[in-house]
Protein backbone atom coordinates (compact mmCIF):
# COMPACT_ATOMS: atom_id res chain seq x y z
CA UNK A 1 0.00 0.00 0.00
CA UNK A 2 2.62 2.57 0.65
CA UNK A 3 3.36 4.95 3.14
CA UNK A 4 0.43 7.82 3.79
CA UNK A 5 2.91 10.22 4.61
CA UNK A 6 4.58 9.73 1.13
CA UNK A 7 2.14 9.74 -1.81
CA UNK A 8 2.99 8.46 -4.79
CA UNK A 9 3.69 11.29 -7.88
CA UNK A 10 0.67 12.64 -9.97
CA UNK A 11 2.47 13.08 -12.94
CA UNK A 12 4.94 11.83 -15.30
CA UNK A 13 8.22 13.07 -16.40
CA UNK A 14 9.23 13.88 -19.90
CA UNK A 15 11.25 10.55 -21.40
CA UNK A 16 13.95 13.02 -22.36
CA UNK A 17 14.76 16.44 -20.67
CA UNK A 18 16.25 18.39 -23.43
CA UNK A 19 14.20 18.70 -26.60
CA UNK A 20 14.02 22.14 -27.55
CA UNK A 21 10.38 21.66 -28.92
CA UNK A 22 9.08 21.03 -26.12
CA UNK A 23 10.69 23.10 -23.94
CA UNK A 24 9.72 26.31 -25.71
CA UNK A 25 6.03 24.71 -26.14
CA UNK A 26 5.91 24.59 -22.03
CA UNK A 27 7.15 27.83 -21.86
CA UNK A 28 4.58 29.23 -23.86
CA UNK A 29 1.70 27.25 -21.65
CA UNK A 30 3.33 28.14 -18.64
CA UNK A 31 3.28 32.26 -20.09
CA UNK A 32 -0.22 31.81 -21.18
CA UNK A 33 -1.85 29.66 -18.13
CA UNK A 34 0.16 31.87 -15.52
CA UNK A 35 1.13 27.90 -13.84
CA UNK A 36 4.10 27.77 -11.21
CA UNK A 37 6.08 25.53 -12.57
CA UNK A 38 6.52 22.77 -15.55
CA UNK A 39 5.01 20.35 -13.20
CA UNK A 40 1.29 21.57 -13.34
CA UNK A 41 1.91 20.76 -16.84
CA UNK A 42 3.44 17.41 -16.66
CA UNK A 43 0.46 16.93 -14.18
CA UNK A 44 -2.44 17.81 -16.17
CA UNK A 45 -0.81 15.80 -19.22
CA UNK A 46 -0.57 12.54 -17.30
CA UNK A 47 -4.24 13.58 -16.43
CA UNK A 48 -5.07 13.38 -19.94
CA UNK A 49 -2.60 10.44 -20.76
CA UNK A 50 -4.88 8.48 -18.61
CA UNK A 51 -8.30 9.71 -19.89
CA UNK A 52 -6.68 8.71 -23.13
CA UNK A 53 -5.71 5.46 -22.33
CA UNK A 54 -9.18 4.59 -20.23
CA UNK A 55 -10.88 5.63 -24.01
CA UNK A 56 -8.52 3.70 -26.00
CA UNK A 57 -8.69 0.30 -23.77
CA UNK A 58 -12.99 0.92 -23.73
CA UNK A 59 -13.10 1.03 -27.32
CA UNK A 60 -12.21 -2.47 -27.76
CA UNK A 61 -13.98 -3.42 -25.28
CA UNK A 62 -17.27 -5.12 -25.41
CA UNK A 63 -19.86 -6.30 -22.80
CA UNK A 64 -21.95 -4.85 -20.52
CA UNK A 65 -19.45 -3.81 -18.08
CA UNK A 66 -17.50 -1.88 -20.46
CA UNK A 67 -20.67 0.20 -21.58
CA UNK A 68 -21.00 1.13 -18.08
CA UNK A 69 -17.48 2.48 -17.60
CA UNK A 70 -17.74 3.91 -21.01
CA UNK A 71 -20.73 6.26 -19.69
CA UNK A 72 -19.10 6.73 -16.73
CA UNK A 73 -15.93 8.32 -18.21
CA UNK A 74 -18.33 10.20 -21.02
CA UNK A 75 -20.68 11.91 -18.06
CA UNK A 76 -17.65 12.71 -16.25
CA UNK A 77 -15.66 14.71 -18.86
CA UNK A 78 -19.16 15.95 -19.91
CA UNK A 79 -19.70 17.48 -16.60
CA UNK A 80 -15.84 19.33 -16.71
CA UNK A 81 -16.84 20.28 -20.55
CA UNK A 82 -14.41 18.55 -22.16
CA UNK A 83 -16.48 16.78 -24.25
CA UNK A 84 -19.57 17.75 -25.99
CA UNK A 85 -21.71 14.17 -26.06
CA UNK A 86 -21.89 10.95 -24.32
CA UNK A 87 -22.50 8.62 -26.81
CA UNK A 88 -19.09 7.95 -28.66
CA UNK A 89 -15.69 7.59 -26.95
CA UNK A 90 -14.03 9.32 -30.04
CA UNK A 91 -13.78 12.73 -29.32
CA UNK A 92 -11.80 11.90 -26.02
CA UNK A 93 -8.64 11.37 -28.37
CA UNK A 94 -8.58 14.05 -30.02
CA UNK A 95 -8.31 15.91 -26.19
CA UNK A 96 -5.42 18.64 -26.30
CA UNK A 97 -3.59 19.92 -23.12
CA UNK A 98 -5.28 22.93 -23.90
CA UNK A 99 -8.95 21.90 -23.20
CA UNK A 100 -7.70 20.77 -19.89
CA UNK A 101 -6.01 23.72 -18.76
CA UNK A 102 -9.15 25.85 -19.79
CA UNK A 103 -10.99 23.92 -17.27
CA UNK A 104 -8.70 24.84 -14.46
CA UNK A 105 -9.62 27.41 -11.71
CA UNK A 106 -6.87 29.66 -11.90
CA UNK A 107 -7.85 30.60 -15.85
CA UNK A 108 -11.64 30.50 -15.57
CA UNK A 109 -10.96 33.28 -12.51
CA UNK A 110 -9.27 35.15 -15.32
CA UNK A 111 -11.25 34.28 -18.55
CA UNK A 112 -14.52 35.98 -15.83
CA UNK A 113 -12.87 39.12 -15.37
CA UNK A 114 -12.23 39.08 -11.74
CA UNK A 115 -8.47 39.53 -11.87
CA UNK A 116 -6.26 41.52 -14.51
CA UNK A 117 -3.75 38.22 -15.07
CA UNK A 118 -3.44 34.44 -14.66
CA UNK A 119 -0.78 35.21 -11.86
CA UNK A 120 -3.03 37.77 -10.37
CA UNK A 121 -5.73 35.11 -10.35
CA UNK A 122 -3.43 32.40 -9.03
CA UNK A 123 -2.69 35.52 -6.16
CA UNK A 124 -6.22 35.72 -5.34
CA UNK A 125 -7.03 31.79 -4.86
CA UNK A 126 -4.16 31.02 -3.13
CA UNK A 127 -5.00 33.68 -0.97
CA UNK A 128 -8.57 32.47 -0.38
CA UNK A 129 -10.20 35.29 -2.00
CA UNK A 130 -12.62 33.23 -4.70
CA UNK A 131 -15.41 30.92 -3.60
CA UNK A 132 -17.11 28.02 -5.92
CA UNK A 133 -20.34 27.04 -5.05
CA UNK A 134 -20.52 29.20 -1.77
CA UNK A 135 -17.09 27.14 -0.80
CA UNK A 136 -12.97 28.82 -0.62
CA UNK A 137 -11.18 27.05 -2.83
CA UNK A 138 -7.43 27.77 -2.80
CA UNK A 139 -6.03 25.46 -5.27
CA UNK A 140 -5.40 27.04 -8.61
CA UNK A 141 -5.36 23.55 -10.45
CA UNK A 142 -9.10 22.40 -9.46
CA UNK A 143 -11.14 21.67 -12.50
CA UNK A 144 -14.19 23.50 -12.58
CA UNK A 145 -17.01 21.93 -14.03
CA UNK A 146 -19.78 23.35 -15.92
CA UNK A 147 -21.94 23.93 -13.42
CA UNK A 148 -19.66 25.85 -11.00
CA UNK A 149 -18.17 28.21 -13.82
CA UNK A 150 -21.55 30.27 -13.05
CA UNK A 151 -20.83 30.03 -9.40
CA UNK A 152 -17.14 31.60 -9.09
CA UNK A 153 -17.18 34.75 -6.84
CA UNK A 154 -15.28 36.51 -4.40
CA UNK A 155 -15.35 35.51 -0.73
CA UNK A 156 -18.14 38.06 1.11
CA UNK A 157 -15.63 39.54 3.62
CA UNK A 158 -12.82 39.75 1.21
CA UNK A 159 -11.73 43.43 0.45
CA UNK A 160 -12.00 42.46 -3.14
CA UNK A 161 -15.37 41.66 -3.53
CA UNK A 162 -15.27 46.02 -3.40
CA UNK A 163 -16.16 46.66 -7.22
CA UNK A 164 -14.02 50.20 -6.69
CA UNK A 165 -10.87 47.93 -4.94
CA UNK A 166 -7.67 48.74 -6.45
CA UNK A 167 -6.52 45.48 -8.01
CA UNK A 168 -9.96 45.11 -9.32
CA UNK A 169 -10.06 48.82 -11.19
CA UNK A 170 -8.99 47.82 -14.77
CA UNK A 171 -6.05 49.99 -16.09
CA UNK A 172 -6.67 51.83 -19.34
CA UNK A 173 -4.09 52.28 -21.73
CA UNK A 174 -1.43 54.77 -21.29
CA UNK A 175 -1.39 57.66 -23.96
CA UNK A 176 1.88 57.94 -26.18
CA UNK A 177 3.34 61.39 -25.23
CA UNK A 178 3.73 63.54 -27.81
CA UNK A 179 6.78 63.83 -29.60
CA UNK A 180 8.99 67.02 -28.92
CA UNK A 181 11.01 68.85 -31.86
CA UNK A 182 14.47 68.01 -31.99
CA UNK A 183 16.70 70.92 -30.39
CA UNK A 184 19.98 71.65 -32.05
CA UNK A 185 22.74 73.64 -30.63
CA UNK A 186 24.75 76.19 -32.41
CA UNK A 187 27.55 77.92 -30.98
CA UNK A 188 26.72 76.47 -27.13
CA UNK A 189 23.35 77.56 -27.08
CA UNK A 190 20.22 75.65 -27.69
CA UNK A 191 17.80 76.99 -30.34
CA UNK A 192 14.36 74.97 -30.88
CA UNK A 193 13.66 74.65 -34.76
CA UNK A 194 10.96 77.23 -36.15
CA UNK A 195 9.04 76.50 -39.48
Amino acid sequence: MGDPKRPKKAYTTPHHPWIRERIEEERKLLREYGLKNKKEIWRMESMLRNYKAQAKKLIALRGSQAEKEKRALLEKLLRYGLVKETTAVDPVLDLSLRDILERRLQTQVFKKGFARSPKQARQFITHQHIMVNGKTVSVPSYLLTMQEESLLSFYPHSSLNNAEHAERVVLEKKQKPEKRKPQRRMGGRRFSQKK
